[in-house]
């Protein structure tokens, strides 16, 4: 989002109480560095009853400059909600162990919830997470990020090579590309993603369920064998598609 947009949409919405800021981006790989965050400060700071929930739990795939919190913008640090985990960085989906960092009034509120629903996280999960605090270096995460920016490029140069596949940015961080198939299906890309699945037993999600109609998104979070065959399936249902245009 822009500061200009953010701003217009505060402006015309005045009963808004919270804002979610996924940075780095699921599903588009965008990332905020510190000088764009800042500008959303900014705009914030003339809508002082609006709390930040910040969801940067891709922090730590970030391909290209740095991706700092939020919360330490200068005059966020008092209304951001951090919310982080461990299953994007070290790779643990199945533990289900996340935290967030709030000041101390929301992080009350938000244990007295927590506390109803969950309890805690298991403690096995959680010795999972002191170990990955622990012993995996910052030289282990960066390698990954490496690999996943092998990844990446590998993706992208597939996609470029499919006609009337477009791909408006590419994706500096997390692991999803959020190419632009509008010249498929009609722009549905819903019946697209069905219509893929029955072909080519190939599951890419509707870009229209993360309010991106006309795209889909693309995880690149696998083996470059699995990828390789993944986009293979990819590239020859799209160009079956146009074989079959009048």
């Amino acid at each position: 989002i822009t500061p200009q947009d953010l701003r217009a949409t505060l402006e015309s919405h005045p009963e808004i109480k919270l804002i979610i800021l996924c940075n780095p981006s699921n599903p588009t790989g965008g990332v905020y560095h510190l000088e764009q965050l800042q500008a959303i400060a900014n705009v914030l700071q003339d809508f002082p009853n609006v709390l930040v929930l910040a969801d940067e739990i891709y922090e730590r795939l970030v391909y290209d400059g740095d991706c700092p919190s939020f919360a330490a913008v200068d005059g966020m640090f008092s209304r951001t909600m951090t919310v982080n985990g461990f299953s994007k960085a070290y790779a643990m989906t199945g533990m289900r162990l996340g935290y967030v960092a709030a000041p101390l009034p929301l992080a009350k509120a938000i244990t007295t919830i927590q506390g109803q629903l969950t309890s805690c996280a298991g403690s096995i999960s959680q010795a999972a997470g002191v170990a990955a605090l622990t012993q995996v270096t910052d030289k282990e995460l960066e390698a990954n990020v490496q690999i996943m920016k092998q990844k990446r490029d590998y993706v992208l140069e597939e996609l470029s090579k499919i006609p009337n596949v477009k791909v408006a940015m590419p994706p500096n961080g997390a692991f999803y590309v959020l190419p632009d198939v509008s010249a498929y299906f009609d722009g549905d890309d819903a019946q697209l993603c069905l219509e893929l699945l029955k072909a080519k037993k190939l599951a890419i999600v509707p870009g229209s369920s993360f309010g991106a109609p006309g795209t889909v998104r693309l995880s690149y979070a696998t083996s470059m064998e699995e990828l390789g065959m993944a986009m293979k399936k990819l590239k020859e249902f799209l160009e079956e598609q146009n074989l079959k245009e009048p």
